[in-house]
């Protein structure tokens, strides 16, 4: 029998996320995906696999898992508590052997929105459209439920016990943005102003959009112009009626009429998507070849993750097993050294 990750229990969050499925935006379903991509690069670096590997995406709250077989494990995104059943707990942002049988509790974020289970080999359940990710807002996939049972795909193997520190997102920001087709519709003074002012996220975000109240009065058009409805995608910002803007996710709709004053670098998605209600973000514009070369420089330190592993340090009074660890190497019986002499 191939091996399984099995969810005992679910939280109400749990779903199956890859990188998403481009190339359907004609047919009204956008890319969807995790919503912290960057999330999936740090767990492939971690167990030294394709970022395109799925993972269980947990939104504020994890679930016990186990597996039937040894497996390696990653943990990124959103740091929460992680505990084995013998109660040994797990760092966060590491690789981890998760033995055949022992189950794993996920609890709740101690900060930020997201967290991420990577297992060695992905998990593998059916392609879909060519991904396996679960686009929840148009029906394609489920949430995970009590009693799923995963299947995992082949581990090519790799070291465990490795730890990075992960890019700052979970606290809020600045957020670059370039211009859209309707920036210049709002004036340069509703622009500039856009700028300037202080935004907090408001308890009102899924995967679908994030809404971040402004610092005073909302922001318009002049003339209270209206606009058609156009295509429009992850990162767009789009502005109500009422002035307030919202940031649309993974998976947002393809189409919207309502004014967008910009759209936000995908490498700063990951910060939209972490903040917790009350997070703080100001916006940058900044021009379309300045947001080229963030973006290359953004790709580039992805490709370095893997560089920046270092061994996970453990505490050995926490150690449950501690005599199978070689903690001291090139010991001797000193005999040797009498020889060299």
């Amino acid at each position: 029998m191939s091996a399984r990750l099995i969810v005992h229990r679910a939280g109400p969050g749990l779903s199956i996320q890859d990188l998403g499925r481009s190339g359907y935006l004609a047919f009204g379903l956008s890319r969807g995906g995790a919503a912290d991509r960057l999330a999936l690069y740090e767990g492939a670096a971690l167990l030294g696999q394709e970022p395109s590997a799925a993972a269980i995406e947990m939104a504020g709250l994890g679930g016990t898992f186990e597996v039937t077989t040894d497996t390696r494990i990653a943990l990124t995104g959103a740091p929460m508590k992680a505990t084995l059943q013998d109660g040994t707990e797990l760092r966060w942002n590491a690789s981890h052997l998760l033995a055949a049988g022992m189950q794993l509790s996920i609890g709740a974020v101690r900060a930020g929105s997201y967290g991420y289970l990577h297992v060695g080999g992905g998990i593998a359940n059916a392609l879909q459209l060519g991904a396996r990710s679960a686009h929840l807002a148009s029906g394609l996939g489920a949430r995970l439920r009590d009693g799923a049972e995963l299947p995992l795909g082949d581990d090519a193997g790799g070291a465990v016990n490795m730890t990075l520190t992960p890019e700052p997102r979970l606290d809020g920001g600045t957020l670059r943005m370039v211009p859209s087709l309707q920036t210049s519709l709002f004036g340069a003074v509703e622009v500039a102003r856009f700028q300037e002012v202080r935004f907090h996220r408001d308890s009102r975000a899924n995967r679908m959009g994030v809404r971040l109240l402004p610092e005073g009065q909302g922001f318009a058009l002049e003339g209270g112009l209206s606009v058609l409805s156009e295509v429009i995608a992850p990162g767009d910002i789009q502005v109500t009626g009422d002035g307030t803007p919202y940031v649309l996710m993974s998976e947002c709709q393809t189409t919207g009429g309502y004014p967008r004053i910009g759209s936000v670098l995908p490498c700063d998605m990951p910060r939209v998507a972490q903040a917790q209600a009350g997070a703080a973000f100001r916006f940058e514009q900044v021009t379309l070849e300045e947001a080229v070369e963030i973006e290359r420089r953004a790709r580039a330190e992805r490709g370095r993750l893997p560089s920046r592993l270092t061994p996970l340090v453990r505490d050995p009074a926490r150690m449950r097993d501690l005599l199978s660890y070689q903690l001291v190497s090139g010991v001797t019986a000193g005999r040797d050294l009498d020889e060299a002499l």
